[in-house]
């Protein structure tokens, strides 16, 4: 079996498995979700993943220790990664080869060549672990394996189970999934101009590869110096890194394309440098235009900081999953692979744009007014998803401060806020107690005061009196459903004590309990109240846990009435209400 052959297989293997893992991440009971599968494997195998990690956080989380066989197995063999296991490099060179698909020899060829621009890639690495050793680890937004899992996560797995319904119970929605969708769509994209563009151009993590493999022992290589013209080589190579002349080999993806298209068996795969040369790496690759790529790297993380999105200017809609780090050290973690936002089974986990500052592109962030509900809390799947911690594993009875726990309490992810201007019973003398009846905190955070307030135009006199039945004049047209259980009626200028609650309205004719009675039955023409008893809701800020059930089922559309912000939050000692 020719070895270009074996690299398509191992291609299409690595991205069915990479494609089933996105499957499996899945909360539920059945054998295809998340039940032991290691989601995160292909991701545990990102050498960038585990080297930025360490550089922002000064520690390597265990599960990146996969990522040494990847270092090790690149060091002896080249970029094995890029052309037999990276799905994403399997998606462009499948796209790419569509793009190619009908030119000609010269086209292929041209297509191909080495660009000046390749060097870029390398750029963006030094960048990228600039910004990392200062704790700012954004190597997530341009490492093509996060990019690839966010991209599936929140854009074609929500698609397809548009209908299907087998990854969810109800259509899935993410807040910027038109701007992830849109930048894999431009990825794959211009791999019908160049073949595996951003391979080429864009990719760090195959920047990083091509750092490993420049003194890889074994290589692609020609077998003698001279081989004629034919440059057949050239028009299948996918690295671009010129097979048919001095060979980069920092550049060269071991896509075997070459050895395939050599009609002549001259080019192969030896323990020893090509006959015709190599290149030590790209021409353009300077010392002064890595330094002022890291340069600008440093540079660049106090700079996103100056707009103070900590502290006291921290965004109140900002809220983190329940085991986030606190922000400096979540920030330094995550890697926007969007595992968490899948795995979520109420759909709250949503990728942030710029609540948290540019630093903060696409790490997740709780959004209560998307989804089934807020955060429920007997769910712990997110912490346990994450292939770096930056949301720690929590165990049920962590989050519910039980047991062991229960000195230090629930884990809280913020409190509720009642605004007072936009809530029914405060604003506009409509009742309503739903955001206490869903509170599923035992006791409940949310409490109600009762108060009876006169309904406007809310005087009428009497006409009859029938036991409990009453008959009134002067009842305004545009008056609420008195029947609701809500109003009550009483002599005007009386306290509270006379109130006699309606339970039936026809018109201008009520029904009123019969206990209690009137003391004495008002006569014809006595003036009566209408009055509604309205529950205005308290939060105790003590057992409220900022679960945001109560803000997702505010019947106040838009902006909520009850909104949860992240005062109090366990993450932080910063906006401590409690003592």
């Amino acid at each position: 079996m020719r070895i270009a052959t074996v690299r398509r297989i191992c291609q299409v293997f690595f991205l069915a498995l990479f494609c089933w893992f996105c499957i499996a991440a899945t909360l539920g009971g059945e054998w295809w979700q998340l039940r032991g599968w290691p989601i995160n494997w292909i991701l545990s195998l990102d050498p960038l993943t585990a080297f930025s990690t360490m550089l922002s956080t000064g520690t390597l989380y265990e599960p990146l220790l996969w990522s040494l066989v990847t270092i090790v197995l690149t060091v002896f063999l080249g970029r094995f990664f890029c052309g037999f296991a990276c799905p994403m490099g399997t998606l462009n060179q499948f796209f790419g080869w569509l793009g190619q698909r009908g030119r000609k020899q010269a086209q292929r060829i041209a297509a191909n060549r080495l660009r000046r621009a390749q060097v870029l890639k390398y750029y963006l690495l030094a960048f990228l672990l600039a910004c990392a050793a200062l704790g700012t680890l954004q190597t997530g937004v341009f490492d093509p394996l996060p990019l690839l899992h966010r991209s599936i996560n929140l854009t074609i797995a929500p698609l397809l189970d548009g209908n299907v319904r087998l990854l969810s119970l109800q259509p899935r929605h993410y807040a910027s999934a038109w701007l992830i969708g849109a930048v894999l769509l431009a990825v794959l994209g211009l791999n019908l101009l160049i073949p595996r563009f951003f391979c080429r151009f864009l990719c760090p993590l195959g920047a990083l590869f091509g750092l490993l493999s420049r003194f890889s022992p074994w290589r692609i290589g020609k077998s003698r110096e001279s081989c004629g013209d034919c440059h057949l080589c050239e028009m299948h190579c996918e690295g671009a890194c010129r097979p048919s002349g001095k060979i980069v080999l920092s550049e060269c993806v071991l896509c075997c394309n070459c050895l395939e298209g050599c009609h002549r068996d001259r080019i192969g795969f030896f323990p020893k440098p090509s006959a015709a040369g190599e290149a030590p790496g790209l021409p353009d690759l300077s010392r002064r235009g890595l330094i002022a790529a890291g340069a600008f790297g440093v540079l660049a993380g106090p700079m996103w900081r100056l707009g103070a999105l900590a502290g006291n200017n921290t965004n109140p809609l900002l809220i983190r999953p329940p085991g986030a780090l606190d922000e400096e050290r979540f920030l330094a973690r995550c890697i926007r692979c969007g595992q968490c936002m899948r795995v979520c089974p109420t759909n709250v986990i949503q990728p942030a744009l710029l609540e948290a500052g540019i630093d903060g592109l696409w790490t997740p962030a709780l959004n209560y007014r998307i989804g089934a509900s807020g955060c429920q809390l007997n769910c712990i799947a997110c912490g346990h998803v994450c292939p770096t911690a930056a949301i720690r594993p929590l165990s049920l009875e962590e989050k519910l401060g039980r047991g062991n726990f229960a000195d230090a309490g629930p884990v809280r992810l913020g409190t509720a806020f009642v605004d007072r201007p936009r809530c029914l019973p405060w604003a506009m003398g409509r009742p309503c107690i739903v955001c206490q009846e869903v509170c599923p905190v035992s006791p409940k955070a949310i409490y109600t005061q009762t108060i009876f307030q006169p309904v406007r135009n809310g005087r009428v006199k009497t006409v009859q009196v029938r036991g409990d039945a009453v008959e009134v004049s002067g009842l305004d047209p545009a008056a609420p459903n008195l029947g609701s259980g809500d109003f009550y009626l009483r002599r005007a200028g009386e306290g509270d004590a006379q109130l006699r609650r309606i339970v039936g309205a026809a018109g201008p004719r009520f029904t009123l309990a019969g206990r209690p009675g009137w003391k004495t039955a008002p006569a014809p023409g006595d003036d009566l109240e209408i009055a509604v008893r309205l529950q205005q809701p308290y939060v105790d800020a003590a057992r409220c846990t900022g679960c945001g059930v109560c803000e997702h089922e505010c019947p106040v559309s838009r902006l909520r009435a009850i909104r949860v912000s992240p005062e109090n939050e366990s993450r932080s000692r910063r906006g401590r209400m409690l003592l």
